[in-house]
């Protein structure tokens, strides 16, 4: 078995790259522990739990538009069905941002006009995640550029993809043990799935992923079947994405994952930091002395599609990066 191995960054050694490595092969999940961001992930547990019990008003006030990444939401899809769950995305540039043209148009930042953000608990709200987004940005930063060196790859052509520009995402996650949508907003078109989070692919470089103590989280593996990746206090799950599979020429595995649904009574809470290019970037391989599998790409052309499905169901299967392999 295979198994999800916890890397101590304070402590890398042969054996331990030796774990990652064959575990992105298999399967693509691994854990962190050694980040010193311990202290953070309690403040933004607490502020998330503060925010999922704020009163519904609060978050639909800031629902998120078809046409921007960010605000509330509690009716997205994974291949046509509705996930068990709601969720909080936002980034944590400067709201001028250029990369982040929809702020223009939306600001996804929950109101305080009437100082009901204190009233709820979340006068800290907006400055805790956005730190956590800052220090998930340096960390994904040098947890990519440690994976290329493992897999042979050649991480100064990476970075630069990166750079100050990177439209990374982050988020809140809470899965509930009961539908998050009030019974007047549901529809049979778009019905609640079997499972909190169907099973999926990431389109993201790496996804660093805190998740609380209650369990759920799944990944398929090549050699065992679906087995789970347990919670460790205060470490990050990492799961290869879509790019970073690119980037491998095939080496490691995009993590097929889902989460399963909570126990009556347990909210389960996690908080994803997705870690994308700028806008424009070229994906291609990036290990050495390798014939590439899968042609050059622009980042919008994954990204647009997969955004799409999120909110409607096509009927079609969700774009996937086999679609960018060459032919044989």
């Amino acid at each position: 078995m295979v198994g999800v191995p916890t890397i101590d960054l304070q402590n890398l050694n042969h054996n331990s790259l030796t774990e990652l490595d064959r575990a992105c092969v298999d399967h693509g999940f691994f854990q962190l522990v050694g980040h010193g961001l311990d202290e953070l992930i309690d403040e933004i547990h607490h502020q998330a739990e503060m925010f999922f019990r704020a009163p519904r008003d609060i978050k639909t006030n800031i629902l998120r538009p078809k046409y921007s990444p960010f605000g509330y939401f509690d009716r997205e899809l994974t291949k046509g069905k509705r996930d068990k769950k709601e969720v909080f995305d936002y980034h944590g540039k400067p709201m001028d941002d250029p990369v982040m043209e929809s702020d223009k148009i939306f600001d996804f930042w929950p109101k305080n006009d009437k100082g009901q953000l204190e009233a709820a608990g979340l006068s800290g709200f907006q400055a805790t995640l956005t730190k956590f987004y800052v220090e998930n940005t340096a960390l994904a930063e040098r947890v990519v550029a440690l994976m290329c060196s493992v897999m042979n790859g050649e991480a100064e052509k990476v970075a630069p993809l990166f750079d100050k520009d990177h439209s990374s995402l982050a988020r809140l996650n809470h899965y509930p043990h009961y539908d998050p949508l009030p019974q007047q907003d549901r529809d049979e078109e778009h019905a609640l799935g079997d499972l909190a989070l169907g099973q999926h692919t990431d389109p993201s470089a790496i996804t660093l992923l805190y998740q609380d103590e209650s369990g759920g989280l799944q990944t398929e593996s090549d050699e065992d079947g679906w087995i789970d990746v347990p919670p460790v206090k205060h470490s990050f799950v990492v799961n290869v994405g879509d790019l970073m599979q690119a980037f491998s020429n095939n080496r490691y595995k995009a993590a097929n994952h889902r989460v399963l649904p909570v126990k009556t009574g347990v909210s389960r809470f996690s908080f994803p930091y997705f870690y994308f290019p700028k806008p424009g970037a070229i994906i291609e391989t990036v290990v050495r002395d390798e014939e590439p599998v899968y042609r050059s790409f622009k980042i919008g052309e994954l990204l647009n599609a997969r955004m799409e499905d999120n909110y409607e169901y096509s009927g079609k299967a969700d774009t996937q990066l086999s679609n960018f392999l060459i032919a044989a």
